[in-house]
């Protein structure tokens, strides 16, 4: 159970938050290998810049987070990097190997980026900070001796003929020791060392202390601007870190004004980070002094101050001299900011994305992304901030309550009790919006209905309602009027997008029609909304009746009296008995539909505690046996209902209905076909699907707690069934459940139920894709994938996060139905929400295979053995997958093996589409059964590569040596790949089959064909000699030979070469023997 959510006190009202996770930015640039890392960064309004290791710049655009450009560097790895403020065409690049340079963009022309200024000023030092002018394109550069210099770059924006000009490098002055941070503003440059800081106008070249106490270590300073509210049009401040968590505000000349103390405020509390990967914790009894070094010191969001350490950040508010927030935060290395937002770099190469802003912002933000627990702790933890009804401008009251009713009683017990009590206290909205209530009392009033419907009455003009509701009831159409009949019955069926919400109001209002809100942060109860159904039909009733008199009063058609009579005498009391009997309906199907939410609520909870039995869990059939009588309890209350053939009042309504008949249908045979395509996208595979549609929506309103349990045991009898071996008459098939009962299920287990039933359950699978297609399609990718872009489909995709792996499936579904191979390839991004298996039971083997193949290589190269193994479960994919490897992409068989089956000469190095892939899965550990027929496998698809690994492994020496020796390649024996013989026997061995082969091939003819430009390299005795002799030397080499009956015929250079062996061998021997002899001399005399 989730414990009680702290308090926070009432000084605090902002807190930091992460929204966006970078970790798949960071993998797809290879960031996040042990190999590569990024070491600094910089950000702008436009770019994210991200200095790596290798000496590579990736600049990112904020915007999409795409990857525009790479800038390299041979000059070492990237130390510093910071970005124009003023014109975002340029950015200054620092280098381990003391090298700045300033490059151009070129954007704007769509050229290639370029180095405008290069300065090797400080080479052999350590660059440890950059700034810019901010008004010309220069950089200041300081370095770990002290050293500032300033670089101008030269560019065809700064005039004519101003691109070839190289201006020189200038050094500005030498402080006396390390440069910790530089600031530059208006003409004035700002330089921190570890004993100092600085003041410097470049204008007049003048320099002066700030203060007079030095210190010692690495402390930041920054100018502060004050041009904003009633401190517009005054010189910018000075902040200067000082050692026990002091800092001095000094004037724009550097002369001192105060210094601000912050150990005592810093005596409190941190406040959690608000993030998605774990839940906030605020402990009130954390509290200790602290004597903080600020190492650098920013001007960050408005009018605050930002400072951080390894471990923890720090904002403060300077004019007030207190702490806005500090927040723990493990492992930072360098922090950059813009505006307020601050993206994180920590030590082992993770990038945090950060957002200050207001605890009602930051619960707004939240509701907007469903993280319905991260946001009821964060409104019960800043509850004095969202109860002041300033916050109903972010959080309206409905919302909140929307949130309580999105949290399940059975895990957030606690954090329900809490979110009641904040509910409790929210103050109404007064003032806050009091302009907008009165725009919109001056045009007109409104009442709301208990089922939640505004009711809406115009004022506009000088018509009273009665007359404007005449005007409106001749102007009409009979489209009109049944629209507004349908708009409750369609507030169910509706997909709550925002966005078309607004636009579906703006055209009620329009109209002049009175329009019903579909308030998407309110439940209704049973009761209400058949109270609402009730009043909408009785309303439509009676519109219909007036509507037919009229017709029938301005038709020519009756000609006799008496008829008019009669049908005016009639119709009244027909629309009376009609109205009375859809009352006494509708009141009995109200209290019907309670007394069977009762019945079910009732049914469910004695299945689930009967469940908690282990003996009826885990007794296969018991268990069965209790959800086949929860299923009938099911089956009365939700089980679709019959189409009916006859309905009292539907000929009455036809002359009305004609008109709009035409409409329907095309609507209909519209949606019929979107229908069939998703059925047709679902069964690649050829799977019959059920008739039965699938319902992705409750019949009725379920309460959250009911709703829950329904998905457990609903989710349980799917799973039951699926894996069931004996299937009964009278229970419903798995299929035929998923399909009438989707809206109820766990979509993330179905999901990995379809996984583990693999091929021998395609209906299932096919079902549940059609199920995720209709629930997806009305996102925003549907129409975008649609079109047929496949680049930005998935960058759309990747800002969805966090991903619903079933959601994700389905739109992967259309992507690969619209482009195939190629978007296979482009899915391993989105590992691990969508897997391998995912992806083959989509696409087809060889579509898969370059899907795997993309995304092993992914990996950085020393991970990517252990994760393909870690890909394997079970093991019998291991053999499933090297044989589809074996089998696409591949040479041709005449070209690696003989009409006998032996090995073809030099065929092992021919090219495999998938050569890489295969080499890692023999690679990987595994049992003598499996790799003999992996083995078996390689040999007879000619790999011969991997059978050649394999026969090392079972220790088939022999078959080695006679494979090497018919694919003729003496490289083979080298180490470290090659097969080396260990001992005198296997030499011998080896020599015998190099002769038979030689004598072999003679006979057939093929010695021309086993020819080659480089004879070395073939497998003879005259190279095994050779290889022997410098083993073992050339005496034992020639012994070995006559042993094998063959006689040594060397050419020159092999003699030459034996002779060189001999004398070397020789020396060797004569060197051992001196020195053997001086060291016993020498021991004999120790001894003496």
């Amino acid at each position: 159970m989730m414990p009680r959510v702290a308090v926070v006190p009432d000084v605090h009202s902002h807190v930091l938050a992460e929204f966006d996770c970078l970790d798949p930015l960071l993998s797809t640039l290879r960031l996040d290998s042990g190999r590569l890392k990024c070491t600094c960064l910089a950000v702008s309004r436009k770019w994210l810049a991200l200095g790596a290791s290798a000496g590579g710049l990736h600049l990112i655009q904020r915007e999409g987070w795409k990857q525009r450009l790479i800038l390299t560097h041979k000059e070492g790895s990237i130390t510093q990097v910071s970005c124009c403020p003023h014109d975002e065409d340029f950015i200054a690049v620092a280098t381990s190997q003391g090298l700045v340079v300033v490059w151009e963009l070129q954007l704007e022309r769509r050229g290639r980026p370029e180095r405008v200024s290069v300065s090797w000023e400080h080479r052999g030092q350590n660059i440890t900070a950059l700034c810019w002018d901010t008004n010309t394109i220069k950089v200041y550069v300081g370095d770990s001796a002290g050293k500032v210099s300033f670089l101008r770059a030269g560019s065809s924006k700064l005039g004519k003929g101003s691109g070839f000009v190289m201006f020189p490098v200038q050094t500005v002055t030498a402080v006396d020791s390390k440069v910790v941070q530089l600031g530059y503003q208006d003409g004035r440059l700002l330089v921190s060392s570890l004993t100092r800081c600085y003041l410097c106008d470049t204008e007049k070249e003048k320099f002066w202390r700030v203060g007079n106490k030095e210190r010692d270590g690495e402390y930041g300073a920054c100018f502060f601007p004050q041009n904003k509210g009633l401190l517009g049009g005054q010189p910018p401040l000075l902040y200067c870190a000082r050692p026990g968590s002091r800092i001095w505000e000094a004037s724009f000349n550097g002369e001192v004004l105060s210094t601000q103390q912050f150990k005592q405020v810093l005596n409190c509390p941190p406040l959690p980070l608000i993030t998605y990967r774990n839940e906030p914790q605020y402990n009130p009894a954390q509290k200790s002094l602290q004597s903080i070094a600020f190492p650098k010191l920013l001007y960050f969001g408005d009018q605050n101050l930002l400072t951080w350490t390894d471990s923890a950040i720090y904002i403060f508010t300077p004019h007030n001299g207190q702490v806005l927030l500090w927040t723990e935060l493990k492992d930072v290395l360098d922090i950059a900011v813009h505006r307020n937002e601050l993206f994180c770099l920590h030590g082992s190469g993770h990038l945090s994305h950060l957002s200050l802003l207001s605890a009602e912002r930051c619960v707004e933000r939240l509701l907007r992304r469903e993280s319905w627990p991260l946001a009821a702790s964060v409104c019960c933890m800043f509850q004095h901030t969202v109860c002041i009804s300033r916050a109903r401008k972010s959080i309206p009251m409905d919302r909140l309550e929307h949130l309580r009713y999105q949290l399940s009683s059975s895990t957030h017990p606690e954090l329900i009790g809490q979110l009641d009590e904040v509910i409790a206290k929210l103050e109404p909205l007064d003032s806050a919006c009091s302009s907008r209530r009165s725009s919109i009392s001056s045009h007109e009033s409104f009442n709301v209905l208990d089922c939640g419907i505004y009711r809406v009455i115009s004022r506009r003009g000088s018509q009273s309602d009665e007359e404007m509701s005449s005007l409106i009831h001749q102007s009409a159409s009979e489209e009109e009027r049944l629209k507004e009949f349908s708009f409750v019955q369609e507030e169910d069926q509706v997909d709550h997008d925002p966005q078309s919400s607004e636009h579906a109001e703006a055209d009620r209002s329009e109209q002049g029609l009175q329009f019903h809100l579909p308030l998407s942060f309110r439940t209704k109860p049973p009761r209400i909304a058949l109270q609402a159904v009730k009043d909408s039909v009785s309303s439509f009733v009676k519109k219909t009746t007036e509507k037919i008199n009229t017709l029938q009063m301005n038709s020519e058609l009756w000609q006799r009296s008496d008829c008019r009579e009669s049908a005016h005498a009639e119709m009244p009391a027909t629309s009376a008995a009609f109205m009375e009997e859809a009352d006494i309906e509708i009141e009995s199907d109200m209290l019907k539909t309670e007394s069977e939410l009762l019945e079910l609520q009732s049914a469910t909870e004695r299945a689930l505690f009967q469940i908690q039995d282990p003996l009826v869990l885990l007794d296969p059939y018991f268990l069965q046996e209790t959800l086949q009588e929860w299923l009938k309890v099911l089956e009365r209350v939700l089980r679709p209902a019959q189409p009916e053939s006859d309905d009292e009042g539907v000929h009455a309504l036809e002359p009305l209905l004609n008109t709009d008949s035409q409409k329907a249908e095309e609507s209909t045979e519209s949606s019929l076909q979107e229908v069939d395509h998703d059925r047709q996208l679902a069964s690649e595979n050829g799977t019959v699907l059920s008739e039965e549609a699938v319902r992705l929506t409750s019949p009725q309103a379920l309460p959250s707690d009911l709703l829950a349990n329904l998905t457990q045991l609903a989710t349980l009898y799917t799973e039951m069934s699926c894996f069931s071996k004996e299937a009964n008459a009278h229970e419903l098939s798995c299929v035929t459940f998923l399909r009438r009962y989707f809206f109820l299920l766990d979509q993330d287990r179905i999901r990995r139920m379809c996984l583990r039933c693999g091929q021998e359950r395609q209906d299932v699978q096919s079902s549940f894709v059609e199920a995720m297609l209709g629930v997806t399609k009305s996102s925003k990718v549907v129409e975008i994938i649609h079109k047929g872009d496949l680049r930005r489909s998935l960058r759309y995709l990747r800002e969805l996060q966090p991903w619903s792996p079933p959601g994700l499936l389905a739109h992967f579904y259309r992507l690969y139905e619209k482009h195939g191979e190629s978007a296979v390839r482009s899915f391993p991004p989105f590992y691990p929400t969508i897997t391998p298996a995912d992806v083959m039971q989509m696409a087809q083997q060889s579509h898969f295979l370059a899907y795997l193949d993309n995304l092993v290589l992914s990996q950085p190269e020393e991970h990517r053995l252990s994760f393909l193994q870690s890909l394997l479960e079970p093991k019998s994919l291991r053999q499933e997958w090297l044989e589809l490897a074996l089998t696409h992409d591949t040479p041709q068989r005449s070209d690696t093996m003989t009409a006998e089956g032996r090995p073809r000469w030099n065929s092992h190095r021919l090219s495999w589409g998938y050569g890489r892939l295969l080499s890692l899965l023999i690679q990987i550990p595994a049992d003598l059964s499996s790799k003999q027929k992996m083995a078996e496998t390689c040999r007879s698809h000619g790999y011969w590569t991997g059978y050649l690994h394999l026969c090392c492994q079972l220790q088939r020496r022999n078959e080695t040596f006679s494979t090497i020796c018919q694919l003729d390649d003496i490289s083979l024996l080298e180490e470290p790949e090659g097969v080396e013989p260990q001992n005198f026997s296997e030499w011998k061995l080896l020599i015998q089959l190099a002769q038979d082969h030689s004598c072999m091939s003679d006979v057939n003819g093929d010695a021309v064909s086993n020819g080659s430009a480089d004879c070395s390299r073939n497998v003879n005795a005259e190279a095994l000699t050779l290889r022997l002799a410098r083993t073992a030397g050339p005496e034992q080499a020639l012994a070995v030979l006559e042993e094998c009956g063959v006689k040594p015929s060397l050419s020159p250079h092999s003699q030459l070469v034996c002779e060189l062996l001999k004398v070397a061998d020789k020396r060797q021997r004569a060197t051992i023997q001196t020195m053997l002899e001086r060291c016993d001399r020498f021991l004999w005399s120790q001894h003496a």
